[in-house]
């Protein structure tokens, strides 16, 4: 009679269990391209990093670090920093997390085309014992603790020997991958869904998350991904249009969080494939041509603020009195000037499901260039194409969105308009071609002055010259929107580097 009981008991559990099991069902713009974290320095992949990796610490709200898989750390000297890692975790293949996977980390990280510039300073990593590693840095750098945000430690056993890193390449790495995460991978098909489930050994065990199952699915158009949620077919979305913002706030059960972002969108100007892009007038006239309070205003409806410059408000680098400036007269004075009064024509190139109405955008921004004669063969593409194409420079302007890695002006300063260098990373992204070797050394500069003074002396300079020479043209900062049902408490678990911890969001059952 007793083990009847006890089975009845245990099948009762089970069933219980089974019931009360919570599927988060997303819906976003794009899904990663790669399983690889260090493949492409992009918000796919950190999204995707933060689900099924951890790092060593990470940002919370607040702009205040936490402790992930570092539990403690504090500096030996101006060039050596000491992690003490914690203990009993597992990756997903069951392999215990140690110390040598955080240096395998490091090492890879450096050799990673986009990430290498990141990681650069770094001069090796030692082991101390099993839960103890010393980061050597070749010289003293301010924002240590703001790149070890990016370590991601990988599984030594399992990708080791198979570990090569190729953008856009079938890789064992690309198509596998273990993880200390909250969440394990157990399907994907490329571009329509993404499947991952609780991690049944996941070392956070005071995590207020409950979610057991997330259903990841891509849907590149705004208005059938809010639909999708308002069918009740997905219960968390984003982004949301910004023409969709004012009538989903209406809508019942549904709630929307809107954060301003450090996110910059820009335009590069090729001056390797354009002689009149060399041509300071030209680069001038261009950004003089672009209205961007307009663009904010009628296309993104006021949800981001038009950029004069790259850093935003929050960085040292920010000068109070960089106003974006719109004057269509002096423009065509300017193209009249340098020999182009009847304008010429360009290729450009933007994407369509990468950031908020980039297509739209895209469309406006030719319209206001024609007003100058000149004439865009404008191209737009999905995510996954367009960063190809962005990697291979393939227009005379290209459209480009960059969130600071390190929430430091620097670091948009290094990738976008450094002197583009393949050893050290430096100017991965410059598709402007642009290059002035005195502002390299001024960003070199930066990454090591302790003094924040100085540090904001010398951004500011970098910020200044990139005014004068119209080097790109800044166009907003971009904020974020999501979407959800009222029982998902997505404002617990979202920040303004739309890098959700999914791993502590709770539904209301």
């Amino acid at each position: 009679m007793k083990k009847k009981v006890i089975i009845v008991c245990c099948l009762a559990l089970l069933f219980w269990n089974k019931a009360t099991a919570t599927t988060l069902r997303m819906a976003f713009d794009a899904d990663p391209i790669s399983l690889d974290p260090h493949e492409q320095l992009s918000e796919g992949t950190l999204q995707f990093s933060h689900l099924v990796f951890d790092p060593l610490l990470r940002w919370k709200q607040n702009g205040q670090f936490e402790h992930r898989l570092a539990t403690k750390w504090e500096r030996i000297d101006n060039l050596t920093m000491r992690f003490h890692l914690r203990h009993n975790v597992t990756f997903s293949t069951g392999n215990p997390f140690t110390a040598k996977d955080v240096v395998y980390t490091i090492e890879r990280l450096k050799k990673s085309p986009d990430f290498r510039a990141m990681f650069d300073t770094i001069k090796s990593v030692s082991m101390i014992d099993d839960y103890t590693i010393d980061v050597h840095t070749t010289y003293t750098n301010p924002l240590l603790l703001n790149i070890m945000t990016y370590v991601f430690p990988m599984d030594k056993i399992f990708y080791q020997n198979q570990d090569q890193i190729i953008k856009y390449g079938e890789t064992f790495a690309s198509r596998n991958v273990s993880g200390t995460g909250p969440f394990i991978l157990t399907e994907r098909e490329l571009g329509s869904r993404m499947e991952l489930e609780r991690n049944p050994n996941y070392w956070d065990t005071t995590s207020i998350g409950n979610v057991d199952k997330i259903i990841l699915t891509p849907i590149r158009a705004d208005s059938t991904r809010l639909a999708a949620l308002l069918s009740g077919d997905v219960d968390f979305i984003f982004p949301v249009s910004p023409i969709d913002i004012e009538r989903t706030k209406k809508i019942k059960d549904i709630q929307l969080v809107t954060l301003h972002s450090t996110r910059i969108l820009l335009l590069h100007m090729n001056q390797q494939r354009r002689k009149e892009f060399q041509d300071i007038r030209v680069r001038k006239a261009i950004n003089l041509a672009v209205n961007q309070p307009l663009i904010v205003d009628k296309i993104l409806k006021g949800y981001a603020i038009p950029a004069g410059q790259l850093s935003s408000d929050r960085f040292l680098g920010h000068i109070n009195n960089l106003e974006p400036e719109y004057d269509l007269t002096k423009a065509l004075e300017l193209m009249k000037e340098a020999g182009y009064e009847k304008g010429f024509r360009i290729s450009m190139m933007a994407p369509n499901n990468r950031y908020m109405n980039d297509e739209k955008v895209a469309q406006a921004i030719t319209a206001m260039l024609s007003r100058i004669n000149i004439t865009v063969d404008l191209k737009t593409l999905p995510k996954a194409q367009y960063f190809k194409e962005f990697d291979n420079r393939s227009a005379d302007m290209m459209m480009l969105g960059w969130q600071s890695d390190t929430m430091d002006s620097n670091n948009l300063f290094e990738f976008i308009i450094a002197c583009p260098d393949a050893k050290t990373g430096m100017g991965a992204y410059n598709a402007s071609e642009y290059c002035r070797s005195y502002i390299d050394d001024d960003i070199r500069q930066a990454n090591r002055e302790m003094n924040p003074e100085r540090r904001l002396r010398l951004m500011q300079q970098i910020e200044r010259t990139l005014y004068n020479d119209a080097a790109i043209v800044p166009l907003y900062w971009q904020s974020l929107t999501w979407a959800a049902k009222d029982k998902v408490k997505i404002q617990d678990i979202v920040n303004d580097q739309n890098y959700p911890h999914i791993g502590d969001l709770f539904i209301e059952e």
